[in-house]
């Protein structure tokens, strides 16, 4: 038997949910009925990005754009998923939400998503700025050489993006290569240029994400399949 063509779906209805609340914050838990979660959600995301123009008209408009990524941009995708996720059988759906990102390693997608999302931005930067020269190890080369050396960021943040999207072991230790890089150019820059606004955000998101993603390890240590991440979820529940 063929259902009705007025009966949705559930898995389309879960699609359609993530769907309007990736597009207006807690709009998917109002269509499942779910209004306390989409008041708190939508408040949520209003005070998060006006944090970060907040943060931004302090520190610049990079700062602003940094600061949406990292506060206002995880949370819009996670309220997005619980309207996946749809209603819970307990009344704490946001919890059930974060349990459900842990175990199957969100997070560490959500990361490989920012690592292309900054890989694009890099390469539009280099393109219209081209006589911009990029401090490197305390000089500024220029010709083949600057252009490799600012080159050199986009490819690597595309490589760990791809890898953290696929949760694949090399991934971690071609991160740990970016990052003990990264923090050591910026450490010797430091001592010949002085501090500066983006060198400082630099070393601190930079230390602060490698915590974290050594945190998280495990995670790499082998693919997660979906009977996998299923178990691990419902263990952590």
């Amino acid at each position: 038997m063929t259902a009705p063509c007025n009966i949705v779906p559930t898995s389309l209805r879960r699609v359609r949910a993530a769907v309007l609340s990736a597009v207006l914050p807690g709009l998917g838990q109002l269509t499942q009925g779910r209004r306390r979660q989409a008041l708190t959600y939508f408040a949520i995301t209003l005070l998060l990005i006006a944090l970060s123009l907040g943060l931004g008209r302090v520190s610049g408009r990079a700062a602003e754009v940094f600061f949406f990524m990292l506060l206002a941009l995880p949370w819009w995708a996670i309220q997005s998923y619980d309207a996946y996720l749809g209603p819970s059988d307990s009344s704490a759906d946001l919890q059930r939400t974060w349990r459900a990102v842990w175990a199957r390693a969100h997070d560490i997608r959500f990361l490989g998503a920012l690592f292309l999302l900054s890989a694009i931005n890099d390469s539009f930067i280099i393109l219209m700025n081209p006589e911009y020269l990029l401090p490197f190890f305390c000089t500024k080369p220029g010709g083949l050489l600057g252009f490799l050396t600012k080159a050199l960021s986009p490819i690597l943040h595309t490589i760990v993006g791809y890898g953290f999207l696929q949760l694949r072991r090399w991934a971690l230790f071609v991160y740990l290569l970016y990052a003990t890089y990264g923090m050591t150019n910026a450490v010797v820059n430091l001592t010949c240029f002085g501090p500066g606004r983006v060198r400082n955000t630099l070393l601190i998101t930079l230390a602060g994400f490698t915590a974290y993603i050594l945190w998280r390890r495990r995670c790499f240590h082998a693919p997660l399949t979906h009977q996998t991440s299923e178990k691990l979820f419902q263990h952590s529940s």
